[in-house]
């Protein structure tokens, strides 16, 4: 079925064939041939990938501020230590709910007792299938990190304050955490309401 309204029929692209040019763990590339709206053909390179999640952690202080737990963490493609949200891909089979306990947990160490879905968003549109589904986390328990082998990354916490200056002075450029960052600005001057509900009632819902 169609994700695009017969409105814009006129603007769409029609596979006409598909050769895979490369699989990794996780990556999947390919190139495909296409028709183009005005019926002349075109190339399309763009990677297949299992889709993510990314958690926006909220912490209380002892005079009830919100502060935000991120991550620090060397990203190999761009050669730079980044700041970001806690996030990872989504295993085979795995919920985005499953996935965004599982990564603030093994990332954070930290364990929620409320959750809200706030969105998804495309990063990569022009070469990549990847969506990030968005969730909020509140109600935290620290405990122990639960690091892949070879993932390195150190955890803090800063106010709302801190991360959206850090955005503005181009401290923080990774995408899905300034995406997040205009969530979390909305979310707390009461602009975007959220869903929340208790992990439990998630586990079954």
């Amino acid at each position: 079925m169609s994700l695009t309204p017969p409105e814009f029929a006129h603007l769409i692209e029609t596979r006409a064939s598909s050769q895979e040019v490369f699989k990794g763990n996780f990556l999947h590339a390919f190139v495909d041939r296409v028709t183009l709206p005005d019926g002349g053909p075109a190339t399309r390179e763009y990677v297949v990938h299992p889709g993510a999640v990314m958690v926006i952690p909220l912490l209380q202080d002892a005079q009830g501020n919100w502060r935000v737990v991120l991550e620090r963490q060397f990203r190999y493609p761009v050669g730079r230590v980044m700041i970001e949200f806690p996030a990872g891909k989504l295993d085979a089979g795995e919920s985005v709910f499953a996935c965004a306990r599982r990564e603030l947990r093994e990332e954070t160490g930290y364990s929620a007792q409320e959750w809200a879905r706030a969105g998804q968003m495309h990063p990569v549109i022009a070469y990549s299938t990847e969506f990030i589904d968005i969730w909020f986390a509140r109600g935290l328990t620290a405990g122990r990190q639960q690091l892949d082998a070879g993932e390195s990354l150190d955890v803090f916490t800063a106010s709302p304050e801190e991360l959206l200056q850090w955005c503005m002075d181009g401290r923080v450029t990774d995408a899905k955490t300034l995406a997040g960052a205009l969530w979390l600005q909305n979310t707390l001057a009461g602009n975007w309401a959220l869903p929340w509900q208790s992990a439990a009632s998630l586990d079954n819902p």
